[in-house]
């Protein structure tokens, strides 16, 4: 069984089953006969499995339709984060050797097919527009192919980007049967069922929002509220308007549904599951969210490379600062810098096995040999479990920024910034942040002689970068804080910025 079989399957179970997304009404038979429609387009333009087809779109039926036309025909989804620049784009299409780009009119000018900078990429596909050589009309004109899906279990399905802390994206390969793998397992673990009701307003370039959320509520027979931008005030008053009962979101949005005034007023009460990822849950927000409504986060742990690794349990303590234990068919190990195993209570790196983890970096070997320990994952995560297995993560080894649940790199911001003439080097940390949960921030160091124009930089940082990478703040100081082996020593400037 591979994924969009399952889906098939279920949606076949339940057809009448209701997406409202916004003022759109669609059933699962509508969203599969879509999708179909899309498959045949698709194929129609030379489309095979195995294939990429990068998506890059705002929250969208079209980005849905085209992700389960791939899961249907057997080609690869790349989603794209809508914020993304050109020049962001530009290596993600030339990298994954795209065939198709689907997209609206504003990002498509610069990609030409068959340009001497995107010489595999056949077809760029328009949403919003009639003008171009595809219309997204004319796939979903095409006859529905309903027939079996072909993709096999092991044939990849998404290739997720993370950028690399060199500062080079990689690109997750997950295959169907690891996804099918945490679907089925946060079903079982969570839940879920076709009586449930998600309201979903995540974004869906993201594992969370299109795989635990998406793929999960399909794969359950929920019903979905699918909102394309996370309001609190609106996500209080859909809970209460259509009697969601399972949400999911990141800390930046719970610390924001807290601010609401008198959020009493809406009636929660058919609320069973509130899901926190992608971003540590801070033990002031975890507290403060039971005090006022009365209800307790479920905090998880998860990966683009494994989908989700542990979770605080459905029925049971839910540990504030825990990301709970680990899941059913997940093995977990936390060893020191020689790879041994540490005792409970002890800072290690967390090591993950099991079906939810990923195949490999696309087109680097290296990367991927690099990033096991025999078929041990290393997260890169630090953390320790207690006497009861609960883990509770400390911090990243590869200094990576967790800025209102996406992941920002330094190092390519660094680089960036060291394009600037003037700039000797730079440094991009982290700090706290209520809202965010960590703000970015930068500090530079002028080479000699030379004056740093600040607002150059910022200037900079905005045309080269999606925004939520964009430093807050950027510092200029006389020389970075440095150990004995002349390596910069970024705790001592979160300590010193983080206010």
């Amino acid at each position: 069984m591979n994924l969009a079989n399952q889906i098939k399957l279920n949606i076949e179970k339940y057809p009448d089953m209701r997406l409202l997304f916004d003022d759109q009404v669609i059933t699962y038979s509508q969203l599969w006969d879509a999708a179909a429609r899309v498959r045949q387009g698709l194929n129609d333009l030379g489309v095979q499995p195995g294939d990429r087809v990068a998506i890059q779109l705002p929250k969208c039926l079209e980005f849905l339709y085209t992700h389960l036309a791939n899961l249907q025909l057997g080609s690869i989804t790349i989603p794209l984060n809508p914020a993304f620049t050109r020049e962001e784009i530009a290596y993600f299409l030339a990298d994954s050797r795209a065939k198709v780009f689907v997209t609206d009119a504003s990002h498509a000018d610069f990609a030409q097919p068959e340009s001497p900078e995107f010489p595999e990429l056949k077809h760029v596909v328009i949403t919003d527009s009639n003008t171009g050589p595809v219309s997204f009309d004319s796939l979903l004109a095409a006859q529905p192919d309903q027939t079996a899906c072909p993709a096999q279990s092991n044939d990849t399905a998404l290739i997720i980007y993370t950028s690399g802390t060199t500062g080079r994206s990689k690109g997750a390969m997950l295959s169907q049967a690891n996804l099918l793998a945490t679907i089925n397992t946060l079903h079982d673990i969570w839940g879920h069922s076709a009586q449930d009701v998600l309201l979903h307003v995540l974004p869906i370039f993201h594992v969370h929002g299109l795989i635990f959320a998406f793929h999960g509520a399909l794969n359950a027979g929920m019903e979905m509220i699918i909102h394309t931008k996370f309001y609190p005030v609106t996500t209080l008053a859909a809970i209460d308007k259509y009697h969601c009962t399972v949400f999911m979101g990141v800390p930046t949005m719970y610390h924001r549904l807290l601010q609401i005034p008198n959020p009493k007023q809406y009636n929660l009460s058919s609320m069973r599951l509130w899901i926190s990822g992608s971003a540590p849950l801070s033990t002031t927000t975890f507290e403060h969210f039971q005090q006022v409504f009365g209800q307790t986060v479920l905090e998880r742990y998860g990966m683009s490379e494994t989908g989700i690794n542990t979770s605080n349990p459905l029925n049971g303590v839910r540990k504030p600062g825990s990301v709970g234990l680990p899941l059913p068919g997940v093995a977990m190990r936390i060893v020191d810098p020689t790879g041994k195993d540490v005792k409970p209570g002890e800072v290690g790196e967390v090591l993950i096995k099991g079906k939810n983890v990923f195949q490999g970096y696309w087109q680097m070997p290296d990367k991927t040999a690099e990033s096991f320990i025999d078929d041990w994952f290393k997260t890169g995560d630090l953390g320790y479990q207690d006497s009861d297995g609960y883990l509770f993560l400390v911090g990243r080894s590869k200094d990576l920024i967790i800025s209102g649940g996406m992941n920002v790199y330094p190092k390519e911001i660094e680089a960036l910034l060291e394009t600037n003439p003037a700039v000797l080097e730079a440094a991009v940390i982290g700090v706290p942040d209520d809202d965010l949960g960590e703000r970015v921030v930068a500090v530079v160091v002028p080479k000699p002689g030379q004056t740093i124009d600040l607002t150059a930089l910022t200037a900079l940082c905005q045309a080269k970068l999606a925004g939520y990478k964009r430093p807050k703040n950027i510092y200029e100081i006389e020389a970075l804080p440095r150990n004995t082996m002349g390596k910069v020593m970024k705790s001592h400037l979160r300590s010193k910025y983080k206010v």
